[in-house]
């Protein structure tokens, strides 16, 4: 008999569910959720052909953002920004010193406002509630050690592949 509550034996069953793509390749979950990374870079196209390259990732999207899937995850490849409305104290840059660590884990779900709740009812810290960017619908929240982590659905964005 096991010793862990059903609740935790859902959540174990489904958690070994691997979630689906869009048929076209991209990371847009039907059901559970895909990691993705999220890389800022100074030259979308440069990065793009070394992933493309050197790992063998397959180019889903060109650019804005560039979309890869290497293996079995997929790399988001932008270029730095100000601050937005849902991360309204962030800036995004690429890595200004190669001894510190700049990146952002991605979490592509199908339902970014039920994941939202969900989360933040467990105890996640959200920067800001969901915001409609077009292309997708995002917000960020961070873990214990202050990593910034977004949780995004797509959207208008699968129009544009």
């Amino acid at each position: 008999m096991s010793n862990l509550s059903k609740r935790d034996e859902e959540s174990m069953a489904n958690s070994s569910v691997p979630a689906r793509q869009d048929v076209k390749g991209f990371p847009a979950p039907s059901e559970g959720f895909v990691l993705t990374h999220l890389l800022i870079v100074t030259d979308q196209e440069s990065s793009r052909e070394f992933y493309r390259k050197v790992i063998g990732a397959e180019v889903i999207r060109e650019r804005d953002p560039v979309v890869l899937r290497a293996s079995n995850g997929w790399l988001i490849i932008n270029s730095g920004s100000g601050p937005t409305d849902d991360k309204p104290d962030v800036v995004a840059a690429p890595p200004q010193n190669p001894n510190v660590l700049t990146s952002c884990l991605n979490f592509r779900v199908e339902d970014v406002w039920a994941t939202y709740r969900e989360w933040k009812a467990s105890g996640a810290e959200f920067l800001t509630e969901p915001k409609d960017h077009g292309g997708e619908i995002r917000c960020y929240m961070r873990d214990p050690d202050g990593h910034l982590i977004e949780v995004g659905q797509s959207t208008g964005i699968l129009n544009q592949l």
